[in-house]
């Protein structure tokens, strides 16, 4: 273990470090951070509304009747459903901030130019909930930074600035000071609209969207794409943006079918066909949410020795045992953070080969059920094959998931301590 940490900490920690510390991630970063108590409400609310316990449904039901889920869907509406919108502006807020520049001014012409990449419906022009949500992240945060980056060159020229009285109130004064260069901005960007419409693009969003899919279209029943499904899902992940929906419905049209022809052999008591279905990855390796993230919450607890991070992992824990790690990914945070890159992709990659190996050579049955995505980790390995053998496999992973990410816990919190120190000794330098 220390040969590892010591060849992280020399050879990786260094570009780690000058990647996290670039001035647009930590923007994006800081974004995330920034709806952070949005994402926790947007988490209970999942959690409220799927509780995976059927006698809590039926008690719920009762008590409330039939409609008692809208309350956990109003507050899910209010966070999740508009994460793009909430980032672009928390983000471009942060990137103009690190420039001193008026953030309030850059995140409203920000989100702005965004609601202009938006393909209203053509009839009342109503803007598609589908992209308001994680789904819109990669157009949200280009919005974000390019909008930023053209408002503050344009607010650091002084011919652009019209500049008020002294007597003017400060508000308008900083009103009139960001006019001009958000005309140009605002200007800029409808000309974009009007040519992606021109050349055939009449909806970005759709077509960014099919664009990240296209790559895994044509999935088939095999070790290999199983492999490519963990990988680019936990890619996206890693940058902010939702890979299991912006993946879901080439996952669904590929695997979906696959159990379900799983489901129909086992009950007419035929040989089962598909190794590689939906609840293969939600049953052993998206366990605690994408990255297996309940793993990285248990090696916290046991390789954690920062107050902030531990802390983190307390709250983050109950979600994750029903499979809700937005806690975990935004407030750690694992999106953009250089140094969990590799234990949040190896960890998926890793469990996919071993499930995949484990099932084919028969040591676990092949999934004969579905689950929801919500039901806790290892009752999932068990409830999905029918057998022990699952639940086991399930714990395994779980194991082997902590494994990984233990020298990376290590290393982080070594680099967080010596960038406190870093910090910290020129004050006390220059009070002496």
């Amino acid at each position: 273990m220390g040969k590892i940490i010591n060849f992280l900490e020399k050879y990786f920690v260094p570009f780690a470090g000058r990647m996290g510390s670039q001035r647009h991630l930590v923007a994006i970063r800081d974004g995330f951070v920034a709806i952070m108590p949005l994402i926790l409400v947007g988490a209970l609310a999942v959690l409220i509304n799927s509780l995976p316990v059927p006698a809590y449904q039926n008690l719920m039901t009762d008590i409330f009747g039939k409609s008692w889920k809208s309350f956990g869907g109003n507050l899910w509406t209010g966070t999740f459903a508009v994460m793009s919108l909430l980032v672009v502006v928390s983000t471009s807020y942060s990137l103009a901030k690190s420039y001193d520049k008026d953030g309030l001014a850059a995140a409203l012409v920000s989100f702005g130019s965004l609601i202009m990449l938006y393909n209203g419906s053509a009839k009342d022009w109503a803007i598609p909930f589908g992209f308001l949500g994680a789904q819109g992240l990669f157009v949200a945060l280009f919005a974000a930074l390019i909008a930023t980056e053209l408002f503050v060159r344009l607010m650091g020229n002084p011919k652009l600035i019209i500049k008020m009285p002294a007597g003017v109130p400060p508000a308008v004064g900083k009103s009139f000071a960001a006019l001009i260069p958000s005309v140009v901005v605002l200007t800029l960007f409808g000309i974009v609209r009007c040519l992606t419409t021109a050349f055939g693009v009449p909806d970005i969003h759709q077509a960014i969207f099919k664009a990240i899919q296209a790559p895994i279209s044509g999935l088939a029943d095999h070790m290999g794409s199983a492999i490519l499904v963990a990988f680019l899902v936990h890619i996206l992940w890693f940058f902010g943006l939702h890979g299991t929906n912006i993946l879901g419905p080439i996952l669904n049209a590929v695997y979906l079918p696959a159990i379900n022809d799983n489901i129909a052999a086992f009950q007419a008591g035929q040989p089962i066909p598909h190794i590689v279905t939906m609840p293969f990855f939600d049953a052993f390796v998206w366990m605690g949410g994408a990255g297996t993230t309940i793993s990285l919450i248990i090696a916290l607890f046991i390789a954690g020795k920062r107050k902030n991070n531990r802390s983190i992992a307390k709250l983050a824990a109950a979600p994750a045992v029903f499979n809700i790690n937005e806690p975990m990914m935004f407030g750690l945070p694992i999106v953009l953070n250089p140094i969990y890159l590799i234990p949040f992709v190896l960890s998926p990659v890793v469990l996919t080969i071993i499930t995949y190996t484990a099932i084919a050579s028969g040591l676990v049955p092949r999934t004969i059920a579905m689950m929801p995505w919500t039901t806790p980790p290892v009752i999932g390995g068990f409830l999905v094959t029918g057998s022990l053998a699952g639940g086991l496999l399930a714990l395994m992973n779980l194991v082997i998931g902590v494994i990984i990410y233990i020298p990376f816990i290590i290393l982080s919190e070594r680099y967080e301590n010596k960038a406190e120190l870093s910090v910290q000794v020129p004050i006390n330098s220059k009070g002496a």
